[in-house]
């Protein structure tokens, strides 16, 4: 829909579009002006979208895996045939390249549908023989129920749907919460469900705040399980409205990952992947700070002009930005800071690095570069992080574990592990 040549978004509930009665601008980074409307929902649209998905579980629940899969295949293709409108789509809203959408965003969006279609069917329980007992014991895994499921803005699609894709693979029916700033793609999505085959109510998606739909989502006690990546701050808050109901919680959450090069790297690999690391996903007042610490900036923010065309002279850019001479304690090398700004620090020992790398609270992932195949073993250990990448960065199987230690978050998912969580096992002994 559109009004006042603005992008009116709705949402989706019970397999249909719902309006909203009130709205938040959405902006357009590029150049800093509102380009979409997205609804304000609170308790009454979630309230409403979570009676959707009650309603629809028990038939959806007692489809076959198989069946399940061929409507996420279908979506998957659905989605793919339009790939360069969703990667458009994403670049503007979220303000990431038509490169990175193209080739990375969707794509995965795409690939974690199929990757769950596929996998949910080869998953196996567990028998136990109780011969001296006359008895057989064995476990089969249920969905659990209504999923919610909230995604952040970084990576609007590509996280929404990996949340989406197991919980449905698996028989729950959700309810999704996407960012408010970043919700367009996830809107785009729902007007394929319908013909890829999901009955009503199986996926519903509200839009808005989290103050408002968040909290109402995580809060209702018809929802017994939450998945949510974000801040950490939120998680806290999550966990302490979640609590009374003992809802399944998985947070994935923010990290201050730190990428270690050893003398012995190999620096031109090493420095290229890091540069990437670094600065792929677009603060300025972190640089002010650190400024202020006594630190020094090389380039980029403060340091070097900004040139944009006139239309983007209003847009969220911002220049990679390189900082040394701030110490372990300062809130630059402690905070974790959304945005192209990196910290060189040198060490000496291995030791050091280690008890260094891990004396910040978060705990999601690092790097380290080295050639000592012993070291890479002994620091990868040591470190703790929930992921660690040696010799290379952001190589993914989804068959393994995502997710941190410590304040980056509760839980993991994966493979294996999206199938635990967006289950319950139970036991089933039968005497003979």
């Amino acid at each position: 829909m559109s009004k006042q040549g603005q992008l009116v978004l709705e949402n989706y509930i019970g397999g249909k579009f719902v309006p909203c009665s009130k709205h938040i601008d959405s902006y357009d980074p590029s150049i800093g002006e509102v380009y979409c409307r997205v609804p304000d929902s609170g308790a009454e649209e979630v309230e409403a979208a979570v009676k959707a998905a009650k309603e629809a579980f028990p038939g959806w629940s007692e489809k076959s895996p198989a069946e399940r899969a061929k409507v996420l295949n279908k979506l998957a293709d659905l989605m793919e045939a339009r790939l360069e409108e969703f990667a458009q789509a994403e670049s503007k809203d979220q303000g990431k390249t038509m490169a990175a959408a193209r080739t990375l965003d969707i794509p995965r969006a795409v690939y974690n549908f199929r990757y769950f279609a596929s996998s949910v069917l080869y998953h196996t329980t567990e028998c136990s023989q109780m011969d001296h007992m006359g008895c057989v014991s064995y476990t089969v895994r249920c969905p659990v129920g209504v999923a919610g499921l909230i995604s952040p803005w970084n990576l609007p699609l590509y996280l929404l749907t990996w949340k989406i894709a197991p919980a449905v693979a698996m028989g729950n029916t959700v309810v999704a919460k996407p960012s408010e700033m970043t919700s367009v793609t996830a809107w785009m999505m729902c007007q394929l469900l319908e013909e890829a085959g999901f009955p009503p109510g199986v996926v519903n998606i509200v839009f808005g705040t989290g103050p408002h739909a968040g909290d109402a989502l995580v809060a209702h006690p018809d929802v017994p399980l939450i998945s949510f990546t974000g801040s950490t701050a939120t998680a806290r808050a999550i966990t302490e409205r979640s609590a009374p109901y003992c809802k399944k919680l998985s947070l994935e959450l923010g990290g201050k990952n730190p990428a270690i090069v050893f003398a012995d790297a190999d620096l031109e690999q090493c420095i290229s992947t890091t540069v990437r690391s670094s600065f792929a996903n677009q603060v300025r007042g972190y640089v002010a700070l650190a400024r202020a610490e006594g630190a020094q900036v090389h380039c980029g923010e403060g340091v070097d002009a900004l040139n944009l065309p006139p239309r983007n002279a209003g847009g969220y850019f911002m220049l990679p930005t390189v900082i040394t001479g701030v110490t372990d304690t300062s809130r630059v090398m402690q905070e974790e800071i959304f945005g192209p700004v990196t910290c060189v620090t040198a060490f000496d020992q291995e030791e050091e690095v280690i008890a260094r790398a891990n004396a910040v609270r978060y705990g999601l992932s690092a790097t380290v570069w080295s050639r000592d195949v012993g070291r890479v073993h002994r620091v990868s250990r040591r470190l703790q992080a929930g992921l660690v990448w040696t010799n290379c960065w952001l190589i993914r199987d989804l068959n393994l574990p995502f997710g941190g230690m410590k304040c980056s978050g509760v839980g993991r998912e994966g493979g294996k592990d999206s199938y635990h969580f967006f289950t319950e096992v139970k036991t089933i002994t039968v005497k003979h």
